[in-house]
């Protein structure tokens, strides 16, 4: 599937270190989170860095991770960013509440809402996406920590590892998640068997869609169903990174669901967003993925619950971290290097 577009390139914002997320504003600004920490504001062409953020664990692939923005935003200033969290005997993703001061140049009233349990001491798959909705709930993709055997815990339902949950916007537990009152499970949790999701993002009908990083091959498109099982580490369309089989090597189980589009070789994605803008008219609806490995903005079409073909474009600008669609239909990425970037993407004349 080709569509014979063109991307016109323009930076908006160079050398950041190793940038993970873009947040667009109401007013046109923009949050940019970088892994080591640090929290930044672009408006108007101006950088301001952002104080009273949590301390983080930025080792490995920890640090400063996600950041989403509440939808009442422009009246609560409050916004929520993820990250690894240092803690005794290790680490984990959490997930904090705070407000932007109107000036952009310091966050207040620091709330962690939720704290992936348990801690453990690795510097791997942290997740970590975070999208709120219309009903003030938020989603929150969580990684099972890689190693063998925490990795299992996915399927283990007392742990947050592998996880999708989903939080109330005080931290609270939503009456309605799948597994309310069930004994022995984490009543966060609203789907499990993921592996690690960096991309999530709901579509114009408000369901969500998720895109997660398989081992050797494996990386999966999911539409997450509340209460389902997805599968890893028991299933899987890769192989551990030494080409030996993911535990007995099979695809499918009863009782776990298949991917909605899978990709062999991977990807490596991470941030994403459906398209709804006017500058790529024929884009209407499409899912955009970032990917890393090869470098790409990827396009794919969907037809209700399937992928229906599949477009690569590359704006050779590296490593695309995140993905945002601008009101004005532009598309915005960061790029996940030692010199970073935010870059602007539209059509070219």
């Amino acid at each position: 599937m080709q569509s014979g577009v063109a991307l016109k390139v323009e930076p908006v914002v160079e050398g950041l270190e190793h940038p993970w997320a873009v947040e667009l504003l109401p007013d046109g600004s923009a949050l940019i989170t970088e892994r080591p920490g640090r929290l930044k504001l672009y408006k108007n062409g101006t950088i301001t860095e952002v104080t009273g953020i949590p301390e983080v664990s930025a080792k490995g692939q920890g640090g400063l991770l996600d950041v989403a923005i509440a939808p009442d935003f422009e009246r609560s200033r409050t916004i929520y960013p993820s990250y690894a969290e240092p803690r005794e005997g290790g680490n984990g993703t959490a997930v904090a509440r705070m407000q932007l001061a109107e000036d952009g140049a310091s966050v207040d009233d620091v709330t962690v809402l939720f704290r992936q349990q348990p801690t453990y001491d690795g510097d791997k798959h942290f997740g970590s996406r975070i999208v709120p909705n219309a009903d003030g709930t938020l989603f929150v993709t969580l990684g099972e920590r890689s190693d063998v055997p925490i990795r299992d815990t996915a399927q283990d339902m007392s742990h947050h590892l592998g996880k999708l949950v989903r939080i109330g916007a005080t931290g609270d537990v939503p009456a309605d998640n799948p597994f309310v009152g069930t004994e022995g499970v984490q009543p966060e949790i609203y789907a499990s068997g993921l592996r690690n999701v960096q991309a999530a993002t709901l579509d114009a009908n408000g369901r969500l869609w998720t895109v997660e990083h398989g081992p050797e091959g494996g990386d999966e498109v999911n539409h997450p169903e509340p209460g389902k099982n997805y599968g890893w580490p028991v299933i899987s369309y890769g192989n551990n990174y030494d080409g030996s089989p993911v535990n007995d090597g099979i695809t499918a189980k009863d009782g776990m669901e298949q991917p909605v589009y899978y990709w062999d070789p991977v990807i490596a994605p991470s941030g994403a967003d459906f398209y709804d803008g006017d500058l790529f008219a024929d884009w209407q609806g499409d899912l955009l993925v970032g990917a890393m490995s090869p470098p790409s903005l990827v396009r794919l079409k969907l037809e209700g619950d399937r992928v229906v073909g599949e477009e690569r474009l590359d704006p050779d600008i590296g490593r695309i971290r995140d993905v945002q669609v601008a009101v004005d239909g532009t598309i915005w990425v960061v790029t996940d290097e030692d010199k970073g970037g935010l870059y602007r993407l539209s059509p070219a004349s």
